[in-house]
């Protein structure tokens, strides 16, 4: 087996199973904690604020050492050693905080959930994309398996919460544990000119970054139209559970559709490179950003399972396109080296900072005004940031598979 084939069958195995983690963690978060723990809307939020606030602090310091570290695995690596205690944390950790004092329970479970599953996604997708620049395949073709593992994990999650909720914080340590072994065995070529460009990157250079007109213009749709659309989608799953005839059909169903648009949007990340080639990256950006309001907006609109079924599953379609146009805008506009830093400041950073300011407002509209209402204000919002990203994306051509433009 060619080292390229090896690397991404392994890393394709890895993405699976860190977000079949990630989903059996996080994907009914908000209907435990409102169901099992009891929370109000707004203690909630106050939760996935904390959450994103952790990231946040994180995200710098994982972009950098990203960058630090070009292709060597220690990022990787520790992220899934993180992983692997999943089950202990939520089960004998987290609740217990939660329960004494929210403020404290909050702040520890931010830092776990914050460093491992919010930074360390887009931590793993970046040295993801790293790697395949490097040995020459598409990022989205190993990200599909990552769609794939969480659509696994969340077509019986809905299930297994009902049953006890633990069951899915433990079967998340288990899919850590498989983590490990898979990261090591990777075999990624580091070489002298890699060391020597990685080690001459000094904090001055990454800070450099907040210079460029070019990334703050990126950040109008990062900061907006993404964050907004994020907020909305946290507590989601307890308003769609909300539109069955009992929460416990609501939280199964949640779990089966789940599984299902994951599924379709694993097969979109075939077809989105396809997409953003003919597109260039700022309309690719553009049209995905444009579904996401599409969908914020039709859930308030939702009157009934069917139709809250339909506007989840645009998510499949959105994804896909958004995850393949962030990288090859990145590849076009930006060095190289600064890669992981555009991606983890620029985009998670960005993201975590919106949602530390808007979980909490989000929250308290849902228990004022309710989910529909709060939906068409989080829309009309977006929309306006949207109608920005127009005039502040820079033009970029239709790009290759490595992001380079196609004269």
């Amino acid at each position: 087996m060619t080292s390229a084939r090896r690397n991404y069958s392994l890393l394709s195995a890895f993405l699976f199973f860190f977000f079949f983690a990630q989903a059996a963690s996080m994907s009914m978060l908000a209907i435990w904690l409102k169901g099992t723990m009891g929370l109000s809307g707004a203690a909630v939020g106050t939760v996935f604020s904390a959450n994103f606030l952790a990231a946040m602090l994180a995200q710098p310091v994982l972009g950098y050492v990203s960058d630090k570290m070009g292709l060597r695995k220690g990022v990787p690596v520790a992220i899934a050693c993180l992983v692997v205690v999943a089950g202990i944390f939520f089960s004998l950790i987290y609740a217990q905080l939660l329960r004494v004092s929210l403020p404290i329970g909050a702040l520890v479970g931010g830092l776990y959930m914050g460093v491992t599953f919010v930074a360390g996604a887009f931590a793993v997708e970046s040295f993801v994309d790293r790697v395949g620049r490097r040995y020459g395949f598409e990022y989205s073709r190993a990200r599909l398996w990552g769609s794939l593992g969480y659509a696994s994990a969340a077509a019986f999650t809905g299930r297994l919460y009902n049953l006890d909720p633990r069951l899915n914080f433990y079967l998340a340590s288990v899919a850590g544990v498989l983590l490990v072994p898979i990261i090591l065995s990777a075999r990624i070529e580091t070489g002298p000119t890699e060391h020597s460009r990685t080690n001459a990157l000094t904090p001055r250079d990454a800070a450099s970054i907040l210079q460029l007109p070019k990334f703050w213009g990126f950040m109008v749709l990062i900061l907006g139209v993404t964050n907004l659309y994020l907020v909305y989608d946290q507590q989601f799953p307890f308003y769609f559970a909300s539109l069955f005839p009992t929460a416990r059909v609501g939280n199964e169903m949640f779990g089966y559709l789940s599984s299902a648009q994951i599924f379709v949007e694993a097969g979109m990340m075939f077809v989105a490179p396809w997409i953003v080639m003919r597109t260039g990256a700022r309309y690719g950006l553009l049209l995905a950003s444009g579904i996401m309001i599409i969908r914020i907006a039709g859930s308030g609109l939702a009157v009934g399972p069917i139709t809250i079924s339909a506007c989840k599953m645009l998510h499949s379609l959105e994804l896909p396109i958004l995850a393949v146009s962030i990288f090859r805008y990145i590849a076009y506009h930006f060095e190289a080296r600064f890669s992981s830093m555009i991606y983890l400041v620029g985009v998670s950073f960005g993201h975590s900072l919106g949602l530390a300011f808007f979980s909490p407002l989000a929250g308290v509209g849902y228990d004022r005004i309710g989910f529909q209402h709060t939906y068409f204000l989080i829309a009309a919002f977006a929309l306006i940031f949207w109608l920005g990203s127009w005039f502040s994306l820079s033009p970029t051509p239709p790009t290759d598979a490595s992001g380079r433009p196609i004269v």
